[in-house]
């Protein structure tokens, strides 16, 4: 009995240490795919600016460059504090970190990732047209200080009104919901509403609204990038390889969009990451928003530095930032070796 005993216990033990060693292996296996771990990138806010970041991830892009990629939301204030302690290596937004940047925040932009998304409506049949045409009304935004808020400011200033509180030439309307602020907007309680796409451009689209101003062709914006890729300073000084290779995967996911809108807009429903109910209109964004090569870029006179100086500068002149904008595109702007 003892012998049969010991035959049984020697097998169960060398079973589990087969099984063991396995588990291992599978794990270096795993290890050896994910060079980089899993990291978190916060990007889902419901938009299509993030895009690129759905693509490279079901495409397989983030693993092709070491990934295990997890994508989360974010609120601006979670993704700015998550950056800048090194939580997060990098998210997409655009000049409402300015800032929080010019401030102290250590997040630094590398790169640009878009035009367009925004748009301000107005009611069907309204007699504002201009940006002179909405002194003395009311206009809703997401939120104060947040990018339509900024955008519209810059856009009405080149129009010659005045965007400071003290003037009380505007008055800004905060609506988290842009469903409500279109609904106010429909009942008369405001006169224009900043809002995001797909949002925007669907609301016009079913004949209730005109857009007086789009960031996408607006002369103030046409052909910058309005959003851009922001990294945490700290992972990018102690990592720049972990940095270049999320950029390379974004790179590969905005060539393959640039070929591929309509699979990239599937790619965005079939994954929930935005609720499209229109895919042709959907379609029809994510070509306006220009998503390109880096050869197509370059052909296209994409300038990553030129578009930040000009937006700092016309934010300072507007009250928003204080710094000498050389500097602070000096600060804020740096460019990572993708050869790495």
């Amino acid at each position: 009995m003892k012998s049969h005993f010991k035959i049984l216990l020697t097998a169960f033990f060398a079973l589990g240490f087969v099984l063991l060693m396995g588990a291992c292996d599978g794990e270096k296996k795993e290890d050896a795919k994910y060079k980089f771990g899993t990291v978190e990138l916060p990007v889902l806010d419901g938009a299509l600016c993030g895009i690129p970041f759905f693509v490279a991830k079901e495409k397989g892009f983030f693993e092709e460059e070491g990934f295990d990629v997890k994508l989360i939301a974010a609120d601006g204030e979670t993704r700015k504090l998550g950056l800048s302690k090194g939580a997060y290596p990098l998210t997409n937004s655009d000049f409402q970190f300015f800032q929080a940047i010019e401030n102290g925040v250590d997040i630094k932009i590398v790169d640009g990732i878009h035009i367009g998304c925004i748009k301000v409506l107005v009611k069907k049949g309204s007699s504002i047209a201009t940006a002179a045409d909405l002194k003395g009304k009311k206009i809703a935004v997401d939120e104060i200080g947040g990018t339509p808020h900024q955008a519209v400011s810059l856009w009405l200033a080149v129009g010659g009104v005045s965007t400071k509180p003290e003037d009380g030439e505007v008055q800004f309307l905060p609506y988290a919901d842009g469903n409500l602020a279109l609904e106010a907007l429909e009942q008369g309680q405001i006169d224009a509403a900043a809002i995001w796409d797909p949002l925007a451009s669907a609301y016009e689209k079913s004949g209730n609204a005109t857009v007086i101003m789009d960031v996408a062709t607006d002369p103030v914006f046409d052909g910058r990038y309005c959003c851009f890729i922001y990294v945490s300073a700290k992972i990018l000084h102690e990592n720049p390889q972990k940095i270049a290779a999320l950029l390379r995967a974004i790179h590969k996911a905005e060539a393959w969009i640039a070929e591929h809108p309509e699979e990239a807009v599937d790619i965005t429903a079939e994954g929930k990451y935005s609720e499209i109910e229109d895919k042709a209109l959907a379609v029809e964004l994510v070509k306006a928003y220009v998503y390109a090569s880096q050869e197509q870029q370059k052909k296209l006179g994409r300038d990553v530095k030129g578009d930040l100086r000009y937006f700092s500068e016309k934010l300072r002149q507007i009250g928003y930032l204080t710094k000498d904008p050389e500097q602070f595109v000096k600060d804020l702007y740096e460019e990572v070796d993708l050869s790495k």
